[in-house]
């Protein structure tokens, strides 16, 4: 596919709070670059995309009222041998002005934080300090991308994790969107992000299909 992926449009639009129609339907879009899937939950409307045809992915059953996250469904959109990934909260911050204050860090090549995001995304630059390390990449769709990783669990309470997102914000050019994708049952994490200025956007799983035939 030439061009932005039509998905990068709808994160877009619901940063700036357009929303897709909440009708309780499934828009059916191409599959996303590298061989991944998704499923993207906006309210009451739900965007799928996959190298299935639209007739058989409307077969199955998918609503925009959470029947497109159904594990069934999930794994039909996988099949037998895909991956299927976690159900993940989509938030948006923008950037903030000022030159950035994050140094780049060289020494997490290793850090699973930041082998998983190269599984996922693309571009990925790892920057940080002593309260833990941040990547920023191209991720779904194309989209500017933000994951956090706290060195001390323990900081978190201490409002670790929220200073470290703000500081981490200024990576993005001021004014631009970033989205992060954050598990609800991270709760910690989830009110760090909710502190530091993220707005919840929707949810997401993202899927590695490995169909027979």
């Amino acid at each position: 596919m030439n061009g932005p992926h039509p998905l990068l449009t709808y994160f877009l639009d619901a940063a700036d709070g357009r929303f897709p129609p909440a009708d309780g339907q499934v828009t059916v879009l191409p599959p996303l670059a590298y061989g991944l899937e998704c499923s993207v939950a906006f309210t009451a409307h739900a965007v799928i995309a996959t190298a299935l045809p639209a007739t058989e992915v409307h077969a199955q059953g998918p609503d925009g009222y959470g029947g497109s996250m159904a594990p069934d469904f999930l794994r039909h959109l996988a099949g037998p041998k895909g991956w299927v990934g976690v159900t993940d909260a989509v938030l948006v911050a923008r950037g903030l002005p000022g030159p950035p204050r994050l140094p780049p860090r060289r020494d997490a090549d290793d850090h699973p934080r930041v082998r998983y995001a190269r599984e996922l995304r693309t571009d990925v630059g790892v920057y940080g300090d002593e309260r833990g390390l941040v990547t920023l990449a191209s991720g779904l769709a194309g989209r500017h991308e933000l994951s956090i990783e706290l060195d001390s669990p323990d900081g978190a309470s201490a409002g670790a994790g929220r200073s470290l997102l703000r500081t981490a914000l200024t990576l993005v050019p001021a004014g631009e969107p970033v989205f992060a994708a954050v598990s609800p049952g991270n709760a910690r994490s989830l009110r760090a992000f909710l502190a530091a200025g993220f707005t919840p956007l929707g949810s997401e799983v993202i899927v590695r299909p490995g169909r027979l035939g």
